[in-house]
Formats: C-alpha cells, structure tokens, sequence
C-alpha cells in the first residue's frame, strides 16, 4: 500500500498545497487582528515565520514525521518571539493529525505530547494568558487529534486489508475456473475417447471384413456395410448430442436422446457380435433405475472394455455380467483370449484404463483390471447406488 501512495506524488502535493493556501490565508488574517490581549500584530518577521510552517504543509503526506518536527521547531520560535500563538495553532494541529493517520501510536503520543508541551509553554510566556487554559487546550486538543488521526489509520489499514482479501479471493475465484476447466476438459476428452475408441474399432472390423468377402461373400460384405452404417450413425449422434450439451448447458433441447445408460448394453453387445467378437450379456439381481451418472460410467467402462477386446483378445468372445446389488453395482467385463496383453495392463500409460479409473473415482466407485479366474482378461467396476460411503467394500458380491 505505499507504493500505491508513492505513485501519486503529484495529486497529493497539489492537494497538500491547497490547503496549506487555504490554512495560511485564514492565519494572516487572524495575524492582523487586535487580539486585545497584548499581542502585537503581524510585521514581516511573523509573515514569513507564518509562510516557513504553512509552506512545510505541502509535504506533509510525503514526509509527516519531519513535517511535524518542522512545524512545532518554527511555531516554538513564533511563539517566543511574542506573537499569538493561535495563527499558527491550525497548522501544527493538521501535523499532528497527518502523523497520527499514518504512524503507529507511540509516534502519534510523542508527537501529541510536543504539542501539548508547545501550548503549555505558550501559556506561560503569553502577556495576558492563563496557564491553566494553555494547560487544558495542552491536553484535550492532542489528545482528540491523536485518537481521530489513529482511527483514520485504523480505517486505511481494514481497508488495505480487505483489498489484500478481494484479491486473494479473485486468485483462488480464478485458480478454481481454471481448476474447473481442466476437469471439464478432462471429462470431454473422456467422452470423446470411448465414443470414437469403440464405435471406430467396430467399423474398422467390419470394413476389413467387407473387403476380405466382397468378391466370395456378398450377402456378409452387405452385412458389414450395413453394421458400418449403423455404428457410424450412432456414433455421429452421440458426437452430435455432447456437442450440444456443451453449446447449450441447461439450455440444451429436451427432446435430445439421452445420455447412454445401462439399457443400452444389449445393442452393444450385438454391435459387438457382428464385428466378430461373441459377447454373452449376464444380469443378476433386479434391475432398478440408477442415478444418471452412475448408469453412464458402467456403460462407458463396460464400451471400453469391450473395445480393448476387440483390439486385443479377438478370436475370444466376451462376458458381461451386470450385478444390481443392495447397495452395489457390480460390472465385469471378461473374455477369453489369449491371456493378459502388455498393451492391457494397467501401467498407467493407456487412456482407456486411466478413462476407467478417473470415472469410478468421481462415482465414489473403484475399478480392477488384470487376468481372468479362468485365463483371458478382466475388468471389474464397483459402483456405490445408495448410501454407502466410497471406498466400503460391498457385502453382497
């Protein structure tokens, strides 16, 4: 906050000089009146005494404690030389007050303590004066200018300090946007992948097949054409629905087909058969309606999943088994090829599996992968539906 009060030097001497105008115009005018009690009026020496300490208010922002200093050293010297000590009073009373709203009490004491010595000593060398009024003016005016000058500072630095707090709010406002807008762009990366990684990986299949039998097999060659269609459509729309969503927000059109859920596994799994890779879809317990986003990461392990089968485990097949537990969901994803892939195991370099473990963590969930009880390969996903707590193990798998 000084370099903020350094960085305005030109305003504020303006302003210090037009009050020191204003305070020195009122000063010679009481220097030039019949006081009555013994007072000579103002001659040259009083003038440019008077002029000496209303000229030192121009700094007295820039430098209040040797103002101050300044000021009380040229009144002490008016006031010994006879003159009345009231035209100067207005000037070093502005000091004091300048040194109080910026100094820490101690200084603001010792220099309220000068004052108060300046007008006892006024008191006693004034011709028709009364100590004991000096004495009062010496004790009550200090004290005042002390107490209001070290509230105004007291006021600067709340306010400093609440300036210091709005912009530590705005740095921590804009670390938690940016925050916000890698998880964002995490999750549509997420998205992303399993849409093109799974729909992608069928139609390369089955345009391979296509190829392979277009001249021996025309009714498969068809076949393949029309599951190339079928997937490219599903996966245009839904590119087209999470484009959307992210235009509009909750402004997105409610006539839009909804995110992917549970239900959709047997179209997957047929999607599935006809790239080649037999997949047996297995359901225990009593199917329920789960919250939306549980039922999207089940449906976007198991699209993954199923994806890394197709790239790795092939000629293998694939089961799926969907658990509705009581409290639980519980997914597994396992085939029957080869054994565990280099390229499946969970290093932590593959998307997809990195994919699987950042959307059951957000789900309060956990995700296992490595070889099958029976050979092959499996995933296993946990999910919690109802209200356990993250990381509890589930008493019905």
């Amino acid at each position: 906050m000084q370099r903020a009060r350094v960085a305005m030097p030109r305003s504020s001497l303006f302003l210090d000089t037009g009050v020191a105008t204003a305070v020195l115009g009122c000063a010679l005018l009481l220097g030039r009146q019949d006081t009555g009690e013994g007072y000579p009026p103002l001659d040259a020496a009083g003038c440019l005494l008077t002029l000496a300490v209303h000229l030192l208010l121009c700094w007295r922002h820039r430098s209040p404690g040797a103002v101050t200093g300044g000021i009380f050293a040229l009144w002490t010297v008016y006031i010994s030389l006879g003159y009345w000590p009231v035209v100067n009073s207005l000037a070093a009373q502005l000091a004091l007050y300048t040194l109080a709203s910026t100094r820490p009490p101690r200084t603001a004491v010792t220099a309220g303590a000068g004052l108060g010595a300046i007008w006892l000593y006024g008191g006693f060398v004034a011709p028709e004066g009364s100590v004991a009024a000096a004495a009062a003016l010496g004790i009550v005016v200090p004290a005042v200018l002390v107490r209001f000058g070290q509230s105004a500072r007291e006021s600067e630095r709340r306010g400093e300090r609440l300036a210091e707090l709005a912009a530590q709010l705005q740095e921590e406002r804009d670390a938690k946007a940016l925050r916000a807008v890698a998880e964002e762009q995490a999750r549509i990366a997420r998205e992303l992948h399993d849409v093109i990684a799974h729909h992608i990986s069928v139609i390369a299949v089955q345009s391979g097949l296509a190829d392979y039998v277009f001249d021996t097999d025309p009714g498969t060659a068809r076949r393949a054409l029309g599951t190339i269609a079928d997937t490219s459509s599903e996966a245009l729309e839904e590119m087209r629905r999470m484009l959307t969503l992210l235009r509009a927000g909750d402004n997105a059109p409610e006539s839009y087909a909804p995110m992917p859920t549970l239900g959709g596994l047997v179209d997957m799994a047929a999607r599935m058969e006809a790239g080649g890779v037999p997949v047996e879809l297995v359901v225990e317990g009593e199917p329920r309606t789960l919250p939306p986003g549980v039922e999207l990461c089940a449906y976007r392990v198991v699209q993954e999943a199923l994806t890394n089968v197709l790239k790795h485990a092939r000629p293998g097949g694939a089961v799926v088994t969907v658990r509705y537990g009581t409290h639980h969901l519980l997914v597994s994803v396992t085939d029957d090829g080869p054994g565990p892939d280099p390229a499946r195991v969970d290093t932590g370099g593959g998307h997809g599996l990195i994919g699987m473990h950042e959307r059951a963590k957000l789900y309060g969930g956990a995700v296992t992968t490595g070889p099958g009880p029976e050979g092959g390969f499996r995933v296993r996903l946990t999910l919690p539906t109802s209200t356990t707590t993250a990381g509890e193990a589930p008493a019905d798998t």
